[in-house]
């Protein structure tokens, strides 16, 4: 059975590459030179700093896997690439909440799991919201089951950048 491909934009890919850089070149060594150190003070079956070492080295290995993983299954999107009228990945969405009294505005950009932060306007292309949105258009009105109860937005703009 094939591997899903994991969604990304540009950004998103040069962040676990750095990520990926910083963990092979400066967090696995240390842990390397950490674990030589603590196997220099003998009895490894009672030596804590060699477990907690080795601990954290396993840990890395792990991460370093999980991210050449995730590169290896990179879909990238550049969402400046795209034009139309349709919400798409990568597309940033002006909404406006209509249940809110005060009909405020807000901004997000539709983007892969490991982009995702609400708090700069980046919500996950699997969240609640992101589905309700792709493929409407301007103007068209979408309602999202949320933890708060059903909120409503309108959609007044849709940008590619």
């Amino acid at each position: 059975m094939p591997r899903d491909s994991v969604l990304m934009t540009p950004r998103g890919r040069e962040e676990i590459q750095v990520e990926l850089k910083r963990l092979m070149s400066q967090e696995r060594p240390k842990v390397l030179v950490e674990l030589e150190t603590a196997r220099e003070h003998g009895d490894l079956s009672e030596n804590a700093e060699y477990h907690a070492a080795k601990e954290k080295l396993d840990f890395i290995k792990g991460k370093i896997a999980e991210l050449e993983d995730k590169l290896a299954r990179a879909e990238v999107i550049d969402p400046s690439s795209f034009s139309g009228d349709r919400v798409v990945f990568g597309a940033t969405v002006v909404l406006v909440e209509l249940d809110d009294d005060d009909e405020k505005e807000v901004i997000y950009q539709i983007v892969g799991q490991d982009e995702a932060d609400v708090k700069k306007g980046k919500i996950n292309v699997e969240s609640p919201l992101a589905k309700a949105l792709i493929g409407k258009e301007q103007g068209d009105e979408v309602k999202v089951k949320t933890p708060r109860g059903v909120k409503e937005y309108e959609i007044l703009e849709i940008r590619f950048e």
